[in-house]
């Protein structure tokens, strides 16, 4: 039996991916039909005091990560943060 917890929560999780990866999606072509940089999107910050596009989607993976784990009662694993492109965050989101 699923717990509500669970039920209430990690498809939320999974929502929240998928939508992400489309929105990196749309950013990667935008950057190629614009002739941009990917790193220069990658790299942007909605404010100065904000992390990079890339950091914030690792904190959203290590987020998602983190409440699978501790609802299934296990550690919660940890990954080093080496994603540099929009394939490494696409991977890394899968």
């Amino acid at each position: 039996m699923t717990s509500p917890l669970y039920t209430a929560s990690i498809p939320v999780m999974q929502q929240m991916l998928r939508a992400l990866s489309e929105v990196l999606k749309k950013a990667e072509d935008h950057a190629t039909q614009r002739n941009i940089d990917p790193n220069a999107l990658l790299q942007a910050r909605l404010f100065p005091d904000m992390f990079p596009l890339v950091r914030q989607v690792q904190i959203a993976s290590d987020f998602s990560k983190g409440i699978a784990s501790r609802l299934a009662g296990a550690e919660v694993p940890s990954w080093p943060d080496t994603e540099t492109s929009f394939a490494d965050l696409q991977a890394l989101i899968a």
